[in-house]
């Protein structure tokens, strides 16, 4: 991660620049953070490309087709600007080293770990071949190591670029001579086996830290790729029985996402799939990232649009009524529909997976989810007038319904079930805590959180009902007609993990990283000591009968809670519509040292400083 040069534009789009990720043949990437406060991977394409208007068009239809990519092996992508001078795509940002550069730096994965790095590209591939994509440029740089798991980034744009080099360079190929299938290399048909050799090659390096065509040359190694066997001399057997099949030469001998995954079957759970060398690094750019965030940030500043360009038409009288008897009917047309239907959960305006981010998800008003008639066995849902947590609402239905929405939040007691049902095409899960019936799925990027319907009604079947309910909520989620309606000086669309400062932080616990515990709430935690800081609604603060405390600028803080080993300061931040308040909580528990209040009021300052004007 990089500063950005002097005098350069710190705006790409809507979203704010503060540092350069990086620099590759089709462009620079930089650290952008977007209007609702997310970060994002901004892709600035080069000038070359820019210029040619062919190129433009397909970059437009290749990033079309990407926005339906969604999974949870992709980073997806959110935005995109084919006309803008240098055309630029911003996707999700992933914390963690690229495999390319944790092999460099780490060496060879072991072999259960590229089992798991296998299985994830194999998930990764079928979400994008099932968009109708074709990835054409996957190689270790491409493949993000995260905390839990793994990302493909650049999808939808390798095509395009493709064909522009084709055009503008005699015997240009895009890609890494190394991780190219023969086909691509020797100019033949591409197709979703192309990626499955790629895949192969990426395993190999992953188990011995070289790839298995290495020529002198890149030409040597283009035609090592067509002709040549793969080196597998050092792979290990294990690795080389998944890595073979996919370096076969033809490509209908290779086999598919599916197949592979089948080959592999389950692969076990664990906290860190990585290597702790791996983790250590991904830590380490977190660290990073917020170091970044504690920097001023440039102002936002609204992207310029094109003024119309306004034209005199002969007959344009007629048109225009033409065009308000037209309205006129639509309008009948959509009045009929709203009294004899039931409407549709809304137009979907991203893909499921990031319609599942921790950062989508802050932006969701809960209680506008399930507010109105969207299935005919749900009938019309009611939401709670008054919900005591931003992350919940209960809803009323006819007989007798009664549902709880939860968003983001963990699973506490009992455990985890599978199910033969889906929504959205993800497998919906069970939980088996209390009565009733509990229908959830994993938050895209904290799987440990999630998306929780519960029924606690005896109408029909309790868990068919839920996850109708459920499935309800993944369209809807999808919309953005469920976004709060928040002003700039509001905190709940904010990350918790990202106000107190990482210094401040460090000086009550040592050796400790931000863990999303809830939507809202983020935890540092050492043996017993533990470190909370949470955005809430007053309904959850005690404040009347904790100490009042001066935070200065006129805040008055509440101290609950409070002895040598815990203390719980409050504040509020500003008074919502509906008569309530947004408040922000640290609460320090179990804490080994001397005076838990003094360090609590040095965490809250730090946090103070980053929050909204009120």
């Amino acid at each position: 991660m990089k500063p950005l040069r002097a005098g350069e534009s710190r705006q790409v789009g809507p979203h704010r620049i503060i540092a350069e990720l990086g620099e590759g043949g089709m462009g620079r990437v930089v650290l952008g953070l977007a209007p609702d406060g997310r970060l994002v991977a901004v892709k600035q394409i080069h000038a070359e490309f820019a210029h040619d208007p062919g190129f433009r068009e397909r970059f437009r239809r290749e990033i079309a087709a990407s926005r339906l990519v969604s999974g949870a092996y992709t980073a997806a992508v959110m935005d995109a600007d084919h006309e803008a001078e240098s055309p630029w795509l911003a996707s999700i940002f992933v914390t963690g080293p690229d495999l390319r550069t944790a092999v460099d730096a780490t060496g060879p994965l072991p072999v259960e770990a590229v089992r798991r790095l296998a299985s994830g590209l194999a998930a990764a591939l079928t979400d994008i071949h099932r968009a109708g994509l074709i990835h054409r440029d996957l190689k270790p740089s491409n493949v993000i190591l995260s905390s839990d798991g793994l990302r493909v980034i650049d999808f939808g744009i390798a095509r395009a670029a493709e064909e522009a080099q084709n055009l503008t360079h005699t015997g240009a190929i895009i890609g890494s001579p190394a991780f190219m299938s023969p086909e691509q290399a020797g100019g033949g048909p591409i197709t979703p086996a192309t990626d499955m050799f790629s895949l192969g090659s990426i395993l190999v390096m992953a188990a011995t830290g070289r790839g298995p065509f290495s020529g002198a040359s890149a030409p040597q190694t283009l035609y090592d790729v067509v002709h040549t066997e793969p080196d597998l001399s050092t792979v290990p057997t294990e690795i080389r029985r998944i890595a073979e099949p996919c370096l076969a030469k033809d490509p209908a001998r290779r086999p598919t996402p599916g197949q592979l995954q089948d080959f592999l079957g389950p692969v076990p759970s664990d906290t860190e799939p990585w290597p702790e060398a791996v983790h250590a690094r991904i830590r380490h750019q977190e660290a990073e990232v917020r170091s970044v965030l504690s920097l001023p940030i440039p102002a936002w500043q609204p992207p310029p649009r094109p003024l119309p360009v306004k034209k005199r038409r002969p007959g344009l009288p007629i048109t225009v009524a033409l065009v308000v008897v037209a309205a006129l009917i639509g309008t009948l047309i959509v009045v009929i529909q709203a009294i004899t239907s039931p409407p549709d959960p809304g137009i979907a305006a991203m893909p499921v997976a990031e319609a599942l981010t921790l950062d989508r998800l802050r932006r969701v008003d809960t209680c506008k989810v399930l507010d109105g008639r969207y299935s005919e066995d749900l009938g019309s849902l009611e939401p709670d007038s008054n919900p005591m947590s931003p992350d919940r609402c209960t809803y009323k239905g006819p007989k007798g319904l009664y549902f709880d929405l939860r968003l983001g939040e963990p699973v506490v007691n009992g455990g985890i079930g599978t199910t033969n049902r889906t929504a959205e095409g993800l497998p919906l899960l069970r939980a088996s805590f209390s009565g009733g019936c509990h229908s959830l799925i994993p938050i895209t990027d904290e799987p440990a959180l999630y998306v929780m319907l519960y029924n606690d009604t005896n109408v029909g079947d309790k868990c068919a009902v839920a996850d109708s309910a459920l499935t309800v909520v993944l369209a809807r989620l999808r919309t953005h007609e469920v976004d709060r309606q928040d002003d700039a000086a509001g905190v709940l669309p904010l990350d918790p993990c990202a106000l107190p400062d990482a210094t401040v932080v460090a000086q009550t616990m040592t050796d400790v990283r931000a863990v999303t515990a809830g939507l809202r709430n983020c935890r540092w935690q050492r043996k017993d000591e533990r470190l909370d800081v949470r955005l809430q609604r007053s309904l959850y603060i005690d404040a009347d009968n904790g100490d009042p405390v001066d935070l200065g600028n006129g805040v008055t803080g509440y101290v609950t809670d409070a002895s040598e080993s815990s203390c719980q300061l409050s504040w509020p931040h500003r008074t919502l519509p509906d008569g309530d308040a947004e408040y922000i909580s640290v609460w320090l528990q179990g804490y080994s040292g001397e005076r838990a209040c003094e360090r609590v009021r040095a965490v809250a300052a730090s946090v103070l400083n980053r929050l909204p004007k009120r």
